[in-house]
Formats: structure tokens, C-alpha cells, sequence
């Protein structure tokens, strides 16, 4: 007898999706969205799992955005795994997978842009200029092609959650934005589809990430206040990896993004390096011991 999960139905144009996603909504039933670039991993089918807890039917989007890439990053190279994904999908209970063609998201005479405020400018908007303006473009065209009423993402990719909750509220989008925590893996790097593109030398060494991370929350909790020793300690473990080039490691208010001098309230501290040429990054909430801050600044509604 074969038990193998029936796999999600999926459909690639937007009045399929809007078909699929109408019947649902016929019958009562609440829509959770959860958009991916595809190459799942468990971070991606904990995000699933969330939309399956809450919402009545769970669509999931495949689509490698070309507009969140710099002439110079890896559109190209970017993993595909469509079939392997489908079958990670089928295992979670998705129900409906939207995989467009690019020609389907952006048409011949696309011209029209999301611009984020301040919360895009700094940490990855810095690094990789226009980045959040095809993450926000892209997330809007997802939200009204799917109309869902929630969508949910990973609290890996911290910022871009600023940067959409920031469009939702200021457009008026009605959906609701749920984030869930980090996957790790057992040596606590973040689970990323990019972490494939590394040797496993490499991938050893990518663990001082969150060990970075650690080393700034061990030093808050045994009372030290002062950001400037404490990024000198996460440049210092990052650094103790051969080869792995520092494009940040900050200390910053969760809300503003903006560093801060002193541990005094809730920080986000956050990460991103390069090793053999992939880009990586990471974060983490500290409170100081005396801290009555909620453990996220971006609390779920």
C-alpha cells in the first residue's frame, strides 16, 4: 500500500491561484501565504507548518525574485530543487504551490516600484543597494495576487520583515504579518538555502555566526553594557574562521535599526560575512538581565 503524501496542487498563473485560493474562501476557510525563493529546507516547512496551524488552506510561493539581485550576485546560481520541494511540501500538508514565470510577476511594461523608508537604507539595504525595493515590490504583488490573511516569514531574515510590515501598515495591505523563529542547525547556523553553496570545510567553519552571536549575549547577560567591547568580541570569534570576510557585525535597536552605544534596553545583534564567495546572515534578540523588554520588537499580533 502506498502512503506517500499526495503532492500540493500547483499552478503558475495568477488566475489559477486566484481560482484555487476563491474556493477556499467559499467554504469559510482563512489563507495563509507563505512566500519562498524555492530549495526548501526546515526553516521553510516550519513556516508551513505555522500557516497550517493557524490558517484553513496554505498556499506556499515559489519564486526566485530577479529584482532582489545585483548585476554581480547569484540569480544564476541560485539552488533550484522544484521537484525535491513539492515532495517537502507534500510531507507538511501544503495545499496549493504558485510556481510563476518571471513573465508572469513582472510583465513587458513593468514600471512600478515599492520604495522603502530608513528601516531599508542600512545593514543589508547598505550592502546590496535596490535589494529591499524588489523584496518589498515583489512581497506586495505576492500579497495582492494571493490576498491572504496571513503571511508568514522567518525572523533569519529580520529586516526584511521591517520592511514589510513597514509597506502593510503604510499601504494599508489587509493582511496580517506572522514571524516565526530561526531553524537552526545542531551547531546553530541558520538554515539557508544559500548554505548549500558551501564546501563542507566551509560549512564547519560558518558556525562562528551564531557563535558571534552567543559570545554577544553571553558578555549582555554577565553584565557588560558597553557595545563597543562587545562588537569588538563578535569581530573577534568571526574573525578566529579562516578566510570568512566581515561585511557587518552590529549592535542596533530593534525598531530603528539604528547602533546603539550601550546595552540598556533590548538590541538586536546582527551578522553578515562572506566565506568562498557566499553571503551569509544571522541575528539574535539580547535583553540585559535587567531588561523587562518583550523577547521580540516585532511582536506577533
Amino acid at each position: 500500500m502506498n502512503t506517500t503524501p499526495a503532492r500540493p496542487t500547483c499552478v503558475s498563473t495568477v488566475r489559477e491561484l486566484r481560482e484555487a485560493v476563491a474556493g477556499a474562501r467559499q467554504v469559510g476557510g482563512t489563507i495563509g501565504l507563505v512566500p519562498t525563493m524555492g530549495a526548501l529546507h526546515e526553516g521553510h516547512v516550519s513556516l508551513v507548518r505555522a500557516s497550517k496551524a493557524e490558517c484553513d488552506f496554505t498556499v506556499v510561493t515559489i519564486f526566485v525574485n530577479p529584482t532582489q539581485f545585483a548585476p554581480s550576485e547569484d540569480l544564476a546560481a541560485y539552488p533550484r530543487a522544484l521537484e525535491a520541494d513539492l515532495d517537502k511540501l507534500a510531507q507538511v500538508g501544503a495545499d496549493l504551490v504558485f510556481t510563476p514565470p518571471e513573465s508572469e510577476v513582472y510583465g513587458p511594461a513593468h514600471s512600478t516600484w515599492v520604495e522603502p523608508g530608513n528601516v531599508a537604507r542600512s545593514l543589508e539595504g547598505a550592502s546590496r543597494p535596490d535589494h529591499f525595493r524588489g523584496v518589498a515590490t515583489v512581497v506586495l504583488k505576492l500579497l495582492n495576487m494571493a490576498r491572504p490573511d496571513v503571511a508568514f516569514f522567518g525572523q533569519k531574515d529580520y529586516q526584511q520583515v521591517l520592511v514589510v510590515r513597514r509597506m502593510v501598515a503604510d499601504l494599508d495591505v489587509p493582511v496580517t504579518i506572522r514571524v516565526c523563529p530561526t531553524v537552526r542547525e545542531p551547531d546553530g547556523l541558520a538554515m539557508s538555502s544559500r548554505n548549500a553553496y558551501l564546501s563542507p570545510d566551509a560549512r564547519r567553519r560558518a558556525a562562528v555566526l551564531w557563535k558571534s552571536l552567543s559570545a554577544a549575549r553571553e558578555m549582555v547577560q554577565e553584565g557588560n553594557r558597553d557595545a563597543k567591547a562587545i562588537l569588538a568580541r563578535m569581530r573577534e570569534v568571526l574573525l578566529s574562521a579562516e578566510g570568512l570576510v566581515i561585511d557587518y557585525a552590529v549592535l542596533v535597536d530593534p525598531e530603528s535599526l539604528e547602533p546603539v552605544a550601550r546595552v540598556d534596553a533590548q538590541v538586536l545583534a546582527a551578522v553578515a560575512a562572506r566565506l568562498e564567495g557566499t553571503r551569509l546572515i544571522d541575528n539574535c534578540m539580547i535583553d540585559p538581565p535587567s531588561s523587562s523588554s518583550p523577547q521580540s520588537p516585532i511582536p506577533n499580533p
